[in-house]
């Protein structure tokens, strides 16, 4: 009989033990390839200082793997973009290597949580400055400009508001695109996707008569695509894309903050638009309508 209890404790041990491990690995585990979590980011974590980064000797940040030619990865398996050159920067400058950053691929509905939730320290995937996002986040001063637009096939072109109406519109989740459209044209149904390349595939396919997201990245599409054109360049505010780090870190914030201001002598971000964006955008975009040197919008 005591044999019999021992063994039964034994097997009741065992299984504890591997129930044990098997949620652990399920509430922790972040997939390499993508860098995204395979289960909940809404848990907060303490931001690393500048100290703690230094140590490390990494820097983690957050950037597009689908979002050409701002942060997308290459046919070699290679994340390049705008926001990577940046990116790289961020780590040759504060760590004495670009390959110090570790780039974590996020979505647009991510991007607040894995900061929230310690994932990166930087956030450097496009994003628009908000009031909305400020009250979650903190952001640096801004390297870019943007607005709206929409793209649609030239055989059913959108070319203003107006043919909005009736109309299936694709938008990203979490993306100012998303809000001002919700907001402004609450009658539109809006046909929402998670990530960038879902959303194209999507306009590719004819499952919505057009795609609303930032004019930067609708004209760089509309130009590498065939049939299909930015119809409406410009909706919505003239906004600014900036840095963000977790609330309350203000010494990352400050160092950020005096980068930008550094990299203004050196014209860093009109040579990485030359780098990056001009051979997508030709002569169909003036740099200056996107550009900002040294955290100052003209």
């Amino acid at each position: 009989m005591k044999k019999l209890l021992g063994v039964l404790l034994s097997i009741t041990l065992v299984m504890g033990i591997l129930v044990g491990c098997g949620s652990s690995t399920k509430t922790s585990d972040i997939d390499s390839a993508t860098g995204n979590e395979s289960s909940d980011t809404s848990g907060s974590a303490e931001a690393r200082t500048l100290d703690e980064i230094k140590k490390d000797g990494k820097i983690r940040i957050g950037v597009f793997s689908d979002k050409n030619p701002f942060g997308y990865v290459d046919s070699n398996g290679e994340v390049q973009g705008y926001d990577v050159e940046f990116a790289k920067r961020i780590g040759k400058d504060l760590l004495g290597s670009e390959d110090a950053v570790e780039f974590v691929y996020v979505e647009a509905a991510s991007r607040v949580e894995y900061l929230k939730s310690g994932k990166v320290d930087i956030i450097l995937a496009n994003f628009t400055v908000t009031d909305e996002r400020k009250e979650a986040v903190d952001f640096a001063l801004p390297y870019m400009k943007v607005a709206l637009g929409v793209v649609s096939p030239d055989d059913a072109l959108i070319t203003d508001a107006d043919q909005l109406e009736g109309k299936d519109i694709i938008v990203v989740k979490g993306t100012t695109a998303e809000a001002y459209f919700s907001e402004t044209y609450p009658d539109l149904n809006l046909v929402k996707y998670d990530e960038y390349q879902e959303a194209y595939d999507a306009l590719l396919d004819g499952r919505g008569d057009a795609f609303a997201t930032d004019n930067t990245e609708a004209l760089a599409w509309s130009n590498q695509n065939k049939g299909f054109t930015t119809g409406i360049e410009s909706i919505g505010n003239i906004d600014t894309i900036a840095p963000a780090v977790q609330k309350g870190n203000t010494e990352l914030l400050n160092w950020i903050n005096d980068e930008i201001k550094s990299l203004a002598d050196e014209e860093f971000f009109l040579n990485d638009y030359k780098k990056t964006l001009l051979p997508v955008y030709g002569d169909s975009v003036d740099p200056e309508e996107i550009v900002v040197e040294g955290g100052v919008v003209e």
